[in-house]
């Protein structure tokens, strides 16, 4: 990550509806993500914006749970870094859930985070379906094609870039 600032979104893009694809391209090979700008428009302002920065470019995947989730976008790659600010939770009124492939925003647990901010640069995917976690996290996309490289993912793999088409 170069030394470039970012600050958290104050709204959505003007332009957010168009905004519903991006590429991840790992050490594995490339994921095709659906993004959910309706549902959650300051989440995907935020992803877009941090992609198109080079924020992601070379962050590892810092956490691999097998048959749960592959997590990235710390810039520190222990699961406490991020850009220096959180998003307001979009879970109210979003109807996506944690299917296979969802991705979606961590953030840190309800004791110091009752309002369920979300993390300003880390998410993850789900490898399997996790209902428990519906309702608490932000889902803003979907795997569409590239499941495969999802699962074959392993701690330390790492992010070459995002791409925003």
């Amino acid at each position: 990550m170069a030394d470039t600032k970012y600050s958290e979104p104050k709204g959505p893009l003007p332009d957010i509806q168009k905004y519903t694809k991006a590429i991840l391209q790992t050490d594995k090979g490339t994921i095709t993500l659906e993004l959910f700008p309706k549902e959650a428009p300051i989440t995907v302002s935020n992803f877009v914006n941090l992609s198109r920065g080079g924020f992601f470019n070379n962050l590892i995947f810092h956490r691999v749970e097998p048959n749960f989730v592959i997590q990235g976008g710390d810039p520190e790659g222990t699961g406490r870094g991020g850009p220096g600010y959180t998003l307001p939770a979009e879970i109210k009124n979003n109807p996506h859930k944690h299917v296979e492939g969802a991705l979606a925003c961590a953030r840190t647990g309800d004791a110091v985070n009752p309002e369920k901010r979300s993390s300003g640069s880390q998410f993850y995917i789900t490898l399997a379906p996790t209902p428990f976690l519906d309702g608490n996290y932000t889902v803003f996309g979907r795997v569409t094609a590239g499941m495969d490289v999802v699962k074959k993912v392993v701690r330390g793999d790492k992010i070459k870039r995002i791409e925003i088409p």
